[in-house]
């Protein structure tokens, strides 16, 4: 993927997840934007989103590899397991770690612990890309 469609890629997300934030809030009956006061910061908080990150990432790989039409089911099926198992809720993306900073509700992340999130779920991001790689080599390589 070239920097410029990467770089589409985050935007789309950002935005699509923060609307997601202004639709949820508009159905029910919130503010539109309000800054989370939820303290979610520190190692183990990073390490979950560490762990939920790669994890997403090597299931989406995987799927991806053996039954690509399976991806969503799989994807929701590990977020609301990795929502269980992590102590932060698993953001497991930079767009959604954002969005969460603009509501005030259970769900949000005071925007000042946002930035350990995001750096867990980029080396998350390339410690799954780089497992990954080895994990599931080419299929080509297994005939």
């Amino acid at each position: 993927m070239s920097g410029q469609l990467a770089f589409a890629y985050v935007l789309a997300q950002t935005f699509g997840a923060i609307a997601g934030v202004a639709a949820a809030h508009t159905m029910f009956g919130e503010p539109v934007f309000s800054y989370s006061v939820h303290v979610r910061s520190g190692w183990p908080q990073w390490w979950s989103e560490f762990v939920a990150t790669t994890g997403l990432l090597l299931v989406i790989r995987g799927a991806s590899r053996s039954w690509p039409a399976a991806i969503p089911f799989a994807v929701g099926a590990y977020i609301t397991s990795a929502y269980w198992f992590t102590a932060s809720t698993s953001f497991a993306n930079p767009a959604v770690t954002v969005a969460r900073t603009l509501t005030a509700t259970f769900s949000g992340i005071r925007p000042s612990d946002a930035p350990g999130f995001i750096a867990a779920e980029i080396l998350g991001a390339i410690v799954a890309t780089l497992f990954g790689r080895w994990l599931f080599y080419p299929a080509s390589a297994i005939s």
